[in-house]
């Protein structure tokens, strides 16, 4: 049986690829700090160790009291628009963090550790996004991501780590935290929708997205290990389809019952246009064509109503406040 080691194991990815893995037969040791995620989430059969990847000490006992055949490695601060603000926390939990696993990977001989980076390093107009396309990260977040490919690369060359890298985007679904206002705009607006708020669209509301329901993200992420072809390779996955934000905001909404009241903030800056092509993922992972979109919001909208509104979290420690969207101060 494999032992594997799942970052952000209490998250909203994390646990997902989480219970996949228990199903393939996998030993799960499931970490999280509960930053972002919540005890709740974790899978019964994993067994839980709060901790952060940013304590070294702590990992390096980790991983001598357990023989980890796989890393997935989930953690992660993954704001985008906010990371320009938190530039020192963004690079040590998204960089600094992903190194000490890296570090620690090597020592005790890990099989292949598994990375979740972002589309966030393709930067904008490279549209479809293909994994042959030069990165261009424009964002802390996405440069951080691309340090870690780019460190995982070096670590292969050298030490002999086998990986594989995979660039999510615009992930949604059951498990996802409703209380963060800064990232995951389907969680945002039925958050707001549950709260009687109206739904918070930053400028004009035409910039789109791919947006991908987790049960076409997980499964292929937990069953890359035992797939030869995806040894030390990159892969875009998730929806091919592009839907505006005002689309998006009706479509929630009438999965909810509600009418779309839009609260229009200033435009941030911002990709206005990012989806990727996954013909990659297909062929290779045989990943699937994907849950439509209004199928998986409307999937997503019975558990949100049934787990209830949560209280907006609010970042405290901001390294910059200068330009910050009024709305997130």
């Amino acid at each position: 049986m494999p032992t594997s080691l799942v970052t952000g194991g209490a998250g909203f990815i994390g646990s997902h690829v989480a219970d996949n893995l228990l199903a393939q037969g996998h030993s799960v040791v499931a970490l999280d700090d509960l930053s972002g995620g919540f005890h709740e989430n974790v899978p019964a059969g994993a067994l839980f160790v709060q901790g952060s990847i940013n304590d070294d000490a702590f990992l390096s006992r980790l991983f001598s009291g357990h023989r980890f055949d796989y890393v997935f490695h989930l953690a992660a601060y993954a704001a985008e628009g906010l990371s320009h603000f938190i530039r020192r926390y963004n690079y040590e939990n998204n960089l600094i963090g992903s190194v000490n696993l890296i570090n620690l990977a090597i020592l005790h001989r890990v099989k292949r550790l598994v990375f979740s980076s972002s589309i966030a390093v393709y930067g904008r107009n490279q549209l479809p996004m293909a994994e042959e396309t030069e990165p261009r990260p424009e964002d802390p977040y996405g440069i951080a991501k691309y340090a870690v490919e780019l460190d995982l690369r070096a670590a292969h060359e050298l030490f002999g780590l086998d990986y594989i890298i995979f660039r999510p985007h615009n992930v949604y679904g059951e498990r996802q935290n409703l209380g963060d206002r800064y990232r995951n705009v389907l969680g945002i607006f039925m958050n707001q929708i549950l709260r009687g708020e109206p739904l918070t669209i930053f400028g004009d509301g035409t910039q789109t997205r791919a947006f991908t329901h987790i049960a076409d993200v997980a499964p292929v992420i937990a069953r890359s290990v035992e797939v030869e072809g995806a040894r030390n390779q990159v892969f875009n996955v998730g929806s091919d389809q592009p839907c505006s934000i005002n689309e998006l905001a009706t479509m929630v909404a009438r999965a909810l019952g509600a009418e779309p009241r839009i609260d229009r903030q200033p435009a941030r800056n911002e990709v206005q246009h990012a989806w990727a092509d996954h013909e990659k993922a297909r062929r290779i992972l045989s990943a699937g064509p994907g849950i439509p979109l209004e199928e998986g919001v409307c999937r997503m909208a019975a558990w949100a109503r049934a787990a209830g509104p949560r209280e907006p979290s609010r970042f405290r420690a901001l390294e910059i406040d200068r330009g910050l969207p009024p709305i997130w101060r």
